[in-house]
This record gives structure tokens, C-alpha cells and sequence, in this order.
């Protein structure tokens, strides 16, 4: 470390002390105005409406993110340049539409003149700014503000606090917006189908789980041995046991089942199973998202969770160790 390098870690400590200052600011002064935008915005998402997102220099990249993260939890956004706009690209634009407008002073003489467009074209418009006494904050239909004490730059220039601070009232907007529709994560998943998130949310339960020979199955009528028996040969920590008339699932015999008792009880192994096996064990439908499997084996901090079809028998075997393999883990 050069010696330098202690005053340059204090230093960077410090951009990010004056950039959370800027969010605990703007999180204080969130009032009923973030109320009416989400309202706004959830009208046009009603009415089959878009939002349009414009900004310029840093503030039009933050506008490009953000309508990126609405388009990935099903709200149709789209980023508009604001010079462009002026040019022809307005034909994107439609009445009733919601557009979004960034600028940290509010004075941005491209972003009031596309505001004046907007007006013309009958969009619901909302100033997101840091400034309300701003041109921009007056003369939209609604405000959304953010607070920034001081920017992190030492020349108090380059924006910083400030595009941190729209940006995270920004994503608070999505989120807020994404639960009050319900949004799912089969929804989410459907707009991710690429890389591995999406492989993640879209697997299912019959997908992952161990079949035929790696499945073991008996009768919850036979013995203990035989149980042991079985789940040798599958090389499983578990059984699934099933009723001779239905065959549905009516226990479960794991190896923590068959150390627990085995010293303990005379002639254990020629014990019914049915004795010592987990009668009604967790269980998971096999059509189930791969990840409810995952939540099920954190909340019961089990290691085997039996797969089971619409009638209740056993269709597959889930182990945990099995997780990792398909990036669950």
C-alpha cells in the first residue's frame, strides 16, 4: 500500500458517507407527490399506456436505466432522447402516456422544451428533479423530488449524490409500482428467459429431480432394512413411503432417521418402517418453480424433499446437495 493510500480510502469513504446522506435525505422527504406518481403511473399501466423517460448528460443515462427496469417488471417504457425529440422522434409519444423527465436543476433548457412538446401531445408529465422551485417542477402535472445536501465531487461539479439520489427514487418508484400489481416471479421470469437468471427462474421442480432408479420407493408395510436397502442401491439419503393401495406418499425414512435409532433399539432393522418413518414430510409438486423447492428446504432446514404429482404419489426425490448443480445454491 503506497502512502498515499490511507488519505485515498478516507477520501473514498467519504463520497460514499455524502452519497448516503443524499438517500437518507431524499427517503425523508418522500410524501403524498411519490404517492400521486405511483397513482399516475399505475393509471397508464391500466389503460395499456407507456412511460417515456428523457434526460440529458448523466441524467440521461440514469433515464435509460430506469426505463430499462420498469420494461423488466412489465411496464412498457421506452427512453427518449431529448434532442432527438425534437427531430421526429416525438412520433413515439402518445396521449395519455406518462413521461418521466430528469434534471437535477430543473433548467435544462433541452428538457423544458421538450416538456412544452409533450404538453402539446396530451402525456401526463413528471418533473424528477432535485429543484421545486424549478421551471420543470412548476410546469409538469406532478413532482417527484430528491434531495441532495451536497454533491460528492470536491469541486461540488460532477454529479454524483445527485444521480445516485434519482436513481434510487427511481428503482423506489418501480419497486412500489411492481407490488401494488402483484407482480410475480413467474411474471418476472418470463421476461428474463436469457442467462442464467433466467434458467434459475424458470426451472421447475421436474426438472431437477432425481427419477427411476434414483428414486427410492416401497411400501410403508415393509422393514427397516428394506428401507436401508433401497436407498443404498439409489444412492439416496432418503426413501419415499407409500400406502399398497393408492400409492401415495405416507412417510418418509431419511439416514438421520436410521442413526438416531439404530443403537437404540433392539432388532431395529427388522422393524416395521412405518414405525419409525416422518408420516405427511414436506413435499413439493413436481410442476412447482425450482425455486419454491428452495425456499421449502430453507424454511424447514430439511436435506431430502419428495417431488409429488397432482394425486399425491411420489414422482421424484429433491436432495439438497443437488442445489449447487443448477446454481440454486
Amino acid at each position: 500500500m503506497t502512502s498515499d493510500a490511507p488519505s485515498a480510502v478516507q477520501r473514498g469513504r467519504e463520497c460514499i458517507r455524502i452519497e448516503t446522506e443524499a438517500l437518507q435525505a431524499t427517503s425523508d422527504a418522500l410524501d403524498s407527490s411519490f404517492v400521486a406518481v405511483v397513482e399516475a403511473v399505475e393509471e397508464a399501466v391500466q389503460a395499456g399506456r407507456k412511460l417515456v423517460f428523457s434526460g440529458v448528460g448523466k441524467s440521461a443515462h440514469i433515464a435509460q436505466k430506469l426505463a430499462g427496469t420498469f420494461n423488466s417488471t412489465g411496464v412498457t417504457s421506452c427512453f427518449l432522447d431529448a434532442t432527438q425529440a425534437l427531430h421526429g422522434d416525438l412520433g413515439l409519444c402518445a396521449s395519455d402516456d406518462v413521461a418521466i423527465l430528469l434534471s437535477n436543476s430543473g433548467q435544462s433548457a433541452e428538457i423544458l422544451r421538450l416538456l412544452a412538446m409533450l404538453k402539446r401531445f396530451a402525456l401526463k408529465t413528471v418533473a424528477l428533479t432535485a429543484n421545486p422551485d424549478s421551471e420543470l417542477a412548476k410546469d409538469a402535472d406532478l413532482c417527484l423530488r430528491y434531495v441532495v445536501p451536497r454533491e460528492a465531487c470536491p469541486l461540488r461539479l460532477a454529479p454524483t449524490a445527485s444521480t445516485t439520489a434519482a436513481l434510487a427514487i427511481g428503482d423506489a418508484l418501480a419497486m412500489v409500482v411492481l407490488e401494488r400489481r402483484g407482480f410475480t416471479r413467474d411474471d418476472f421470469a418470463r421476461l428474463h428467459p436469457a442467462g442464467n437468471l433466467g434458467t434459475i427462474l424458470l426451472l421447475k421442480v421436474k426438472d431437477i429431480m432425481r427419477t427411476g432408479d434414483r428414486l427410492p420407493v416401497m411400501s410403508d408395510r415393509g422393514s427397516v432394512q428394506e428401507a436401508i436397502l433401497g436407498m443404498t442401491q439409489a444412492k439416496s439419503g432418503s426413501i419415499a413411503l407409500i400406502d399398497d393401495a393408492t400409492g401415495r406418499l405416507t412417510g418418509i425414512l431419511t439416514d438421520g432417521d436410521f442413526r438416531r435409532n439404530v443403537l437404540s433399539h433392539p432388532d431395529f432393522l427388522a422393524q416395521p418402517v412405518n414405525r419409525y418413518m416422518t408420516r405427511n414430510p414436506k413435499t413439493v409438486p413436481a410442476e412447482a418453480l425450482a425455486v419454491e423447492a428452495l425456499r421449502l428446504f430453507d424454511r424447514h432446514k430439511i436435506d431430502d424433499l419428495i417431488a409429488v404429482d397432482p394425486e399425491g404419489r411420489p414422482a421424484g426425490l429433491v436432495d439438497v446437495q443437488d442445489l449447487p448443480k443448477v446454481k440454486l445454491l
